[in-house]
């Protein structure tokens, strides 16, 4: 008698705790939002064959579940989630207390055969785990569309008065609102309240039922023993014979539509849920961590630090002119290739033709042509712009040609000094003042100094200035003239 009341006493190593349980119904909550947020950015991409299917996601999902859960509780003997928590569902005897513990340790597989889920029961089962969680999804999504309008309005509006010779269908859609706004908060209240209630019940271990729908159907949650995975993985591991090995009839088709080999195709893949569901938390977790932790940026960091960029390509820029050779080699007395006009060749038979009649003087390579400023697309006007940095003045900004001070970047690449390019974007830089306020033409650009800005600006400028006839460079990029987008808010620090 002392051990019989020692084994009712004692802990019961079967029952989960409240972590986990808690554990498994964030997992089972997070599965609908998720397959809907992959689901809504592949609509973005295929709309045309997406978009209904996102419009009907509550059905569709509620329908998946129902055939995932079935096979889950028919097979395994809990829900998907329970599964991968190692837990199951049983019936409770009606018996005194619920318990048969000494049945429980002499014939553990008969005890187990007899608390397994009948066929009643897993439809019980899947009316909580599916068909809840579903009316639960739909009335707080139609709460949320019509009682923000009675809370904003008041419950004095007519924006919803029943006529009087309304339609059954317009009658069900009126005291279904009425419905929302004034039972379903309390009805929501009283869902949450009991949940609490029963999860400190199960809590203080006073009840055997986490939840009151499980103590309604008659079932509990149980952690699974050695013989439950004993007889799964007998299950698993016995061999299925295909369907051309069944003692086919004569004339019965083996193809995928045909009853038995979808039946076999169906116990084959639903299993595989098991592998994906772990492989996607990991997935999860660890873009998440990649995305919120530093190491991504570090290594981009690294990976760009030995890379030699090429300078930003602008378009409507001058093309650069080549200089002229300084090499004397090519054009000396002894260069094969190009002779004096007072010399001839004596290995050349026509030498008295040679003499006669002498090479024309090569031309001289023409002058580098100077620059065209860019011209606005709105204005037609030309843009006042500074020269691109060369290889010589790479470190020296753009602008104001001194050493650059804090370093910051527009769109198009080319860093200044942060005071330079935000004086320059806002139109402010006493260099496009004194441009402005200088004379009418294209004198002075490309080939400006500071003195001669300045004093263009002091002076008061020639003919008027060139207002009317340039534009300044406001709103855009000192070097290539284009616009920045956002104004000074698009201007970029570096960290050097």
């Amino acid at each position: 008698m002392t051990s019989i009341s020692s084994l009712e006493q004692g802990f019961d190593q079967h029952k989960p705790s409240n972590f986990e349980l808690l554990s498994e119904q964030q997992l089972s909550s997070l599965i609908p939002p998720s397959l809907r947020y992959i689901l809504a950015v592949a609509t973005h991409r295929r709309p045309r064959y997406l978009l209904n299917v996102l419009n009907s996601f509550e059905e569709l999902f509620a329908l998946l579940m129902l055939v995932v859960e079935r096979h889950f509780l028919k097979t395994y003997g809990g829900s998907f989630t329970e599964n991968f928590y190692g837990l199951k569902r049983e019936r409770v005897l009606r018996i005194k207390g619920g318990e048969a513990l000494r049945a429980g340790l002499g014939a553990p597989h008969l005890m187990r055969e007899t608390l397994r889920l009948k066929d009643r029961d897993i439809w019980k089962n899947l009316a909580v785990v599916v068909g809840l969680p579903y009316v639960k999804r739909k009335l707080d999504e139609s709460y949320e569309i019509h009682a923000p309008p009675t809370a904003i309005l008041g419950y004095n509006c007519n924006r919803d008065m029943l006529p009087h010779d309304a339609t059954l269908r317009q009658r069900m859609i009126y005291y279904y609102k009425w419905f929302l706004r004034n039972v379903y908060p309390s009805v929501n209240a009283a869902y949450y309240f009991s949940l609490l209630t029963f999860n400190l019940a199960y809590l203080s271990d006073n009840t055997k039922y986490s939840s009151p729908f499980l103590w309604l159907i008659g079932t509990r949650i149980r952690r699974m023993s050695d013989a439950d995975y004993r007889a799964i993985a007998l299950a698993e591991t016995t061999p299925v014979s295909p369907p051309h090995q069944r003692g086919r009839r004569r004339g019965q088709s083996t193809s995928i539509w045909n009853p038995a080999t979808f039946s076999a195709i169906y116990s084959r893949l639903l299993p595989a849920l098991k592998l994906l569901l772990p492989t996607s938390i990991f997935a999860l977790k660890f873009l998440e961590w990649w995305y919120a932790s530093d190491f991504a940026r570090q290594l981009s960091r690294k990976v760009t630090e030995g890379l030699d960029l090429s300078p930003p390509l602008v378009t409507g820029l001058p093309a650069s002119h080549p200089l002229p050779s300084t090499n004397p080699l090519k054009n000396s007395p002894t260069n094969p290739t190009i002779r004096p006009n007072n010399t001839v060749s004596l290995s050349s038979p026509s030498s008295a033709a040679a003499i006669a009649a002498p090479e024309p003087p090569q031309p001289l390579s023409a002058p580098a042509s100077k620059p065209t400023p860019p011209i606005s697309s709105t204005s037609h006007l030309p843009i006042f712009t500074v020269l691109p940095p060369s290889a010589r003045t790479s470190a020296l900004c753009p602008i104001c040609l001194h050493a650059v001070q804090t370093p910051t970047s527009a769109q198009t690449g080319y860093v200044f000094c942060y005071t330079c390019i935000f004086k320059w974007v806002d139109g402010s830089h006493e260099r496009q003042a004194a441009f402005m306020a200088a004379g009418s033409g294209e004198e002075g650009w490309g080939d400006e100094s500071d003195d001669e800005m300045v004093a263009g600006l002091e002076g008061g400028g020639q003919s008027g200035g060139r207002e009317g006839k340039w534009e300044s460079g406001k709103g855009r990029c000192a070097v290539t003239g284009r616009r920045v987008l956002g104004g000074t808010q698009g201007l970029r620090r570096l960290m050097i």
